[in-house]
C-alpha cells in the first residue's frame, strides 16, 4: 500500500512538471471492468515513462528529498497551532485571595510569630518578644505565672504555664484558663495565691511583663515538652499527700511536676 501511494504521488508530480496531460486517456465502458482497468493502467504507465524521461536527473533527486521531508515539515507547521489550542483550552489559574483573606492571614501570622522560630527558654529570647496584652484568659495565665513562678527561671515559668494549659485540656478540670486558675474546692484553692490572703497587686512590673510575654507565647501554640503532660506541681520544700501517688514527670528549679494517673 505504501509503495502504491508513493508511486501515485511521484507520478502526479512528475506529470505536472513535464506538462503531460491525461485528456486523451479514456476508459472503456464495457461490461468487463478488469479489461477497462488494464487499458487505463497501460496508458498511465506509458505517460509515466514519458514524464520521467523529460525531467532532469538532478530535479528528480531534489523531488525525492522533498517528499521524504514533507511529513516532518507538515508536523512542524502544525505544532504551533496545536500549542495555541492547548493554551486556549487550559483551565484558568485560581483567583487570588481577597483582601479580607490576606488581612486574616497576616493577622494569624503576627499572632503566631513567636512560635515560627524555636522557643528558647532564655530571658533574652523572652525579652525580644513583642509586648504582650490580650484577653481575660491571657491575663489570668500571666497573673498565675507572676504569683506562682516569678522567682523561677524562664524555663520554670514555662513549665508552670504548661500545667495550667494541660489542665484546661483535661476533662477533670474547668475548660478555661481563668476557671483553672481560680478553681476552689472544699480543701482550698488549686493555686495558693488565690487563697493566701495576700494582696494580688502587681508590684514588680518587669516581672509581670516577662510573665505576660511567656503567657502570650504559650497561647500562640508553643510546644509543651517540659513537663510531659503534668497537671500538678509543688515546691521542693513541701510534701503533699498526693505526691507519692502520682508519677513525677520533671524537676525544674524549685518545682516538682506530676502527671495525674489515667
Amino acid at each position: 500500500m505504501r509503495l502504491l501511494k508513493s508511486w501515485f504521488h511521484s507520478t502526479a508530480v512528475l506529470l505536472i512538471l513535464s506538462g503531460a496531460a491525461f485528456a486523451d486517456v479514456t476508459v472503456s465502458q464495457s461490461n468487463d471492468p478488469t479489461a477497462s482497468l488494464d487499458v487505463a493502467l497501460a496508458a498511465l504507465l506509458g505517460q509515466e515513462r514519458q514524464a520521467f524521461g523529460a525531467v532532469p536527473a538532478g530535479r528528480l533527486e531534489a523531488l525525492a528529498k522533498g517528499a521524504a521531508q514533507a511529513p516532518a515539515a507538515i508536523a512542524a507547521a502544525a505544532a504551533p497551532a496545536a500549542d495555541a489550542a492547548a493554551v486556549k483550552t487550559a483551565s484558568p489559574e485560581p483567583a487570588g485571595k481577597t483582601s479580607a483573606q490576606k488581612t486574616t492571614l497576616r493577622k494569624k501570622k503576627l499572632k503566631n510569630e513567636a512560635i515560627l522560630t524555636p522557643v528558647r527558654y532564655e530571658a533574652g529570647w523572652v525579652a525580644s518578644q513583642p509586648n504582650a496584652k490580650g484577653s481575660a484568659e491571657w491575663r489570668c495565665l500571666a497573673t498565675a505565672l507572676y504569683f506562682e513562678a516569678r522567682g523561677e527561671t524562664v524555663k520554670g515559668q514555662f513549665a508552670v504555664a504548661e500545667v495550667i494549659l494541660n489542665r484546661v485540656d483535661s476533662p477533670a478540670y474547668p475548660q478555661s484558663i481563668c476557671g483553672v486558675v481560680n478553681q476552689r474546692s472544699s480543701k482550698g484553692c488549686q493555686f495558693s495565691f488565690i487563697c493566701d490572703g495576700n494582696s494580688e497587686a502587681i508590684r514588680e512590673q518587669a516581672a509581670f511583663v516577662q510573665a505576660g510575654k511567656i503567657a502570650s507565647v504559650m497561647l500562640a501554640g508553643a510546644p509543651r515538652g517540659l513537663t510531659q503532660g503534668a497537671t500538678y506541681f509543688h515546691t521542693t520544700n513541701v510534701r503533699p499527700g498526693w505526691a507519692h501517688k502520682f508519677p513525677r514527670t520533671a524537676a525544674i528549679g524549685s518545682h516538682l511536676f506530676y502527671r495525674q494517673p489515667s
